[in-house]
């Protein structure tokens, strides 16, 4: 027999280290090293002399068939999935609690039980939960088998008896693998139990989806090995009080990532918004200081949000810069931008900003959206409610294009809109009707064109 060492991994990135240090050698976090009993000597793999060696292919002699797609019974499900489920793709489903995880994962394979064999693992909730659940979503789920249970050998030994073509394990966090001295959740054994689950899912060709839990910081629980495992991580974003539920790539080797599908949370489950401009521009029909419209592009889809600023004067030596929805860094950086290129000071207010609806803001076409608010509030003067905007602010103040210009003007003109601000090089190639585009070369310029209207 032989014996086991005990070794620290890093719970950030699962770097591997014989002694405890402060840092991390991988990473170069700080107090993230944990203990945990590695596998004993008699279990390391072992080279056979005469083994076979691993065959060499020529790239040219690959041919690559067109990946079959499964569709999981949701629109926006599959759109961020990059058009549907792939087999033997392993997919993580990450998100805070009460977002809908195990909602959405349960309206997936009660879709899909039907026409498929379906295996739903659950490690944290009893059966009679599960059903529970199923029965207050009004789903049927005739065909589905459910199973309870969070010994990783068992699991995978009634998966291989069962062959089904989608296996659910909520959550991966709860998972244990005999002969690792590490509880559940430690590092070691989240890393191989998904190590093992994924192996089978590209084994036997199923469709693998992994529930993970999140921390308070917002980032997946376990070592970021976990996110080079899995081939696609997907974020449920929304708490357990919002009404909306957004659900973003952020790994995605079968489609775009940074693709967003929109949800409301009903007492039937998650259901699917088609048009999500909508629900995020329900705004007075009297424009108030303070309120822009933005267009942005969520992977291949224009999005219309509102964005709101309040500025007022600080009774703090220190002013506060808070924002919901965005960077706050980048925020900062907005603001140096306005009071040097835009003659608008704002060094003793406080600058609050929000976008409505609980989006998150990814991508740098809300910059210009973000400080027409901030001037609006500032100098207490409303914009036009039919007036949208985008454009990235460089730090020298000028106003440079992004992509997808054309479809976001499309989108503003579809909803109504009259009036767009936006950098001169994102101009409409084409005419559309009713919509008037403002091509600005610098903030000042923009400045001085929208409040002139």
């Amino acid at each position: 027999m032989g014996r086991s060492k005990a070794v620290f991994l890093c719970g950030d990135c699962g770097h591997r280290s014989l002694q405890w240090q402060g840092r991390c050698p991988g990473c170069g976090a700080w107090n993230t090293l944990q203990e945990t009993a590695a596998f004993p000597d008699s279990q390391q793999r072992v080279e056979v002399p005469g083994q076979a060696q691993a065959e060499v292919v020529a790239l040219a002699d690959i041919r690559c068939a067109e990946q079959e797609r499964i569709s999981s019974g949701l629109a926006e499900f599959d759109r961020v999935l990059g058009g549907g489920l792939v087999p033997g793709a392993a997919i993580l489903l990450g998100g805070p609690p009460g977002a809908g995880k195990s909602t959405l994962l349960l309206q997936t394979a009660a879709n899909l039980c039907g026409r498929h064999p379906v295996l739903y693992l659950s490690g944290e909730e009893s059966l009679q939960q599960v059903a529970g659940r199923a029965r207050r979503l009004g789903l049927s789920g005739n065909g589905l088998e459910l199973m309870e249970e969070t010994r990783l050998e068992t699991a995978l030994a009634v998966a291989r008896k069962q062959r089904p073509s989608l296996l659910v394990v909520d959550s991966i966090q709860v998972m244990v693998m005999a002969g690792l001295g590490s509880s559940a959740g430690g590092v070691a054994q989240v890393r191989e139990c998904a190590a093992q689950l994924t192996r089978f899912a590209r084994e036997t060709g199923c469709v693998l989806l992994l529930v993970g839990h999140v921390t308070k910081d917002g980032n997946l629980a376990g070592p970021k090995v976990l996110e080079h495992l899995i081939d696609v991580s997907l974020l449920l974003e929304g708490e357990a009080d919002q009404r909306y539920r957004t659900l973003r790539a952020q790994k995605n080797r079968f489609g775009r990532v940074h693709e967003l599908g929109v949800f409301v949370m009903t007492e039937q489950g998650l259901r699917e918004v088609p048009n999500p401009s909508a629900i995020f521009l329900s705004r007075p029909r009297t424009p108030a200081p303070g309120s822009v419209v933005a267009a942005l592009r969520e992977g291949t889809r224009p999005l219309l949000v509102e964005i709101q600023a309040l500025v007022d004067d600080s009774r703090s030596p220190v002013p506060q810069r808070v924002s919901v929805g965005m960077e706050a860094r980048r925020l900062s950086m907005l603001l140096a931008i306005l009071h040097r290129h835009g003659g608008l000071a704002v060094s003793g207010q406080d600058v609050f900003v929000n976008v409505v609806g609980g989006v998150q803001i990814l991508e740098t076409g809300a910059d210009l959206p973000v400080l027409l608010a901030v001037a609006s509030s500032l100098r207490n003067r409303p914009l036009p409610g039919d007036l949208i905007a985008f454009g990235e602010l460089g730090l020298t103040g000028e106003m440079r294009p992004v992509p997808g210009g054309q479809e976001r003007l499309r989108e503003a003109a579809k909803h109504g809109f009259h009036h767009a601000v936006l950098p001169v090089a994102n101009r409409a190639k084409e005419s559309l009707q009713g919509l008037a585009p403002l091509g600005f070369e610098r903030l000042q310029e923009a400045l001085d064109g929208v409040f002139a209207l």
